[in-house]
């Protein structure tokens, strides 16, 4: 699953939701399962991610929904090999972007 988002600051808890089509309810779930994941609060509680956080989110989709992890399994593995989760993670993502162009190109030959 590839997140897309306009580039900017922070988002909304409803955005994030939709980018990764999932209840808000699970957002909130994770960001308090998970120590990774900090978005800031505004003055009336609302939580605002960050492109850190998104990316933090992807990769936390990532391993409990396409790999399988439990969130136990998923909590461990981010403490104990998060670097290398992450690089491997962010490989795997350009390369299905890669792998989408070229279909795009394909498909206009």
């Amino acid at each position: 699953m590839h997140i897309d988002l306009p580039d900017k600051l922070y988002y909304s808890i409803g955005e994030v939701a939709k980018a990764f089509d999932v209840n808000t309810s699970l957002i909130r779930f994770w960001d308090k399962e998970f120590d990774i994941l900090k978005p800031k609060k505004n003055a009336k509680g609302n939580r605002r991610f960050t492109q850190e956080d998104v990316k933090n989110l992807e990769l936390i989709y990532h391993l409990v929904k396409e790999r399988g992890f439990t969130l136990e399994g998923a909590k461990t593995h981010l403490k104990e090999q998060k670097k290398k989760t992450l690089s491997n993670f962010e490989i795997i993502r350009k390369l299905e972007a890669i792998k989408a162009e070229l279909f795009k190109i394909k498909e206009q030959l």
